[in-house]
């Protein structure tokens, strides 16, 4: 057979587009060439799969001329997943491997010189994709641990093998699939890990106030303080308050880890958290697609989780910018040369930030050493646009030590969460989805106002100076906050806190 047909996938951030790998053998002069837009680790897969086949040992046609094909051509290749799909089409082409065995499979893996089996990234991604396009009655050749790993998404038949060896002993029928075959793995709970204790801070009763409403409706949140205030203490507890997620929402989760290596396979269920350094660049932030290979940033891997950016204005501006996209449609666009990739990116942000350079403008304990100019330019790093889409912005202010052994511990978390399941429980029955997402007309259907309370509200918001955007926000805010309380309408003192929690920064 001079031609073989192996089915295999590309990987474009949560699409896996379907590839023929078509291998032909022709008399001339000894050759092995691999067409179809590979990048480069694709064309290093020649001397990757002439080793293994040679060690394994199955034949190699040496003397003859090979070309592979990658089609679609127009849809670019990357990584080691297509080493197996063109191993087993060198052998069809020989004739050792009958091209009924291939029809109903797919292939992806990685080969070592020797013939084994490596794990790919993105197996799970890959799968996750493949659900809706592929007949359960699939059948999906992975190595193991990328087999155990997709298993997962439940799509499919999974079989794992460790060695090229085996997944020829398969196709000539020597070896029982049941060996290789891969369970789908039990779901677990997707419940949340215990976190750290929010009885553990002091005081604050403002910022811990925040978290919760926060929490409750998805809302962005910003905390201002001087070194020392518990800023990040507070948003590293928030993640310990977020209700669990749903499966779907767990599955995407993870498929988006898998694509960057971060899959758990005992925490894949937990939403994720993601801390990146205020160095970060804009690339690793939001993702790029350098040399050809996509690498999804900090704001997709934190998909359904929460992304924690200490030190806000140490970051990048062109970084910070560009998260203005992803705060408020909840995806991010990548793109270059021909390539165009949306990658989801519906997370939650908490932020922390000084009021000014020294950290002390404010601050009853020590003398800030700031000119007024210095903290303008300090707080001109986040343009008005951005400030804007972050809901809950909150001034924190220190505590003398005297003042902090005295103050009894606060509300436990686990009494705060089972507050913050509740209210999060009724937006779901109600309108299904957070009240931080809620857009027009769902808007006006969820957060009316009688008319007193709106002209209230609109005579405080003129005050203010207050945009459009902001106005909605203050609205989702107070109807997290009424949430909280069982409330069915929101009322004027929903309002007013739903105000007083945006005042940071002298914002509205």
């Amino acid at each position: 057979m001079p031609v073989a047909v192996v089915a295999s996938r590309a990987l474009l951030g949560l699409e896996a587009p379907a590839v023929q790998v078509e291998v032909h053998l022709s008399g001339g002069l000894p050759a092995f060439g691999i067409v179809g837009l590979p990048e480069a680790e694709v064309r290093e897969a020649r001397e990757r799969v002439r080793s293994a086949l040679l060690n394994s040992p199955l034949p190699y046609p040496s003397a003859r001329r090979i070309v592979v094909n990658l089609a679609p051509a127009d849809l670019p290749k990357e990584s080691g997943r297509f080493d197996l799909p063109i191993a087993l089409g060198l052998l069809a082409a020989q004739g050792l491997i009958d091209p009924a065995r291939l029809e109903g499979h797919e292939f992806a893996g990685e080969l070592s010189l020797s013939g084994e089996l490596r794990p790919v990234r993105g197996a799970l991604a890959m799968l996750y994709a493949a659900r809706s396009q592929a007949s359960p009655t699939r059948r999906f050749v992975l190595p193991l641990a990328s087999a155990r790993e997709a298993a997962v998404a439940g799509a499919g038949q999974l079989l794992g093998a460790r060695h090229l060896n085996e997944v020829v002993a398969y196709l000539c029928g020597t070896a029982d699939a049941d060996a290789l075959h891969v369970p789908a793995p039990a779901a677990p709970a997707c419940s949340q890990a215990p976190a750290a204790e929010l009885a553990d801070v002091r005081g604050q009763a403002l910022a811990r106030r925040a978290l919760e409403v926060a929490a409750a409706g998805a809302h962005h949140l910003l905390l201002v303080g001087p070194p020392g205030s518990g800023k990040t203490m507070l948003a590293q507890r928030l993640w310990g308050l977020l209700p669990a997620l749903d499966p779907e929402q767990a599955l995407q989760s993870a498929a988006l880890l898998s694509l960057d290596g971060g899959f758990d396979p005992e925490a894949w269920a937990r939403r994720s958290l993601r801390s990146p350094h205020h160095g970060s660049s804009a690339a690793s932030l939001l993702g790029s697609l350098a040399a050809g290979r996509l690498r999804p940033g900090e704001v997709s891997l934190a998909h359904h989780g929460l992304l924690f950016l200490d030190e806000l204005p140490e970051f990048d501006r062109r970084a910070l910018e560009g998260l203005r996209e992803p705060l408020e449609s909840g995806c991010v666009h990548l793109a270059r040369a021909a390539r165009r990739v949306r990658l989801p990116a519906r997370f939650q942000l908490v932020a922390a930030m000084n009021p000014c350079p020294c950290g002390h403008l404010g601050d009853a304990t020590r003398e800030c050493r700031c000119t007024p100019e210095q903290v303008q330019r300090y707080r001109a790093r986040l343009s008005g646009p951005l400030l804007d889409r972050i809901d809950l912005r909150v001034e924190l202010s220190a505590l003398a030590p005297a003042e902090l052994f005295e103050l009894p511990p606060g509300e436990p978390s686990a009494t705060v969460a089972e507050r913050v399941r509740r209210a999060a429980e009724c937006q779901r029955r109600r309108q299904g989805l957070p009240n931080a997402r809620l857009e027009a007309p769902a808007l006006e259907q969820h957060c009316a106002l009688p008319g007193a309370e709106r002209r209230w509200l609109a005579e405080a918001l003129t005050r203010l100076g207050a945009s459009a955007r902001s106005a909605h926000r203050v609205l989702r805010v107070a109807r997290s906050i009424a949430d909280l309380a069982a409330e069915p309408r929101i009322g004027r003192p929903h309002l007013a806190e739903a105000l007083q929690l945006r005042r940071a920064l002298g914002g509205a």
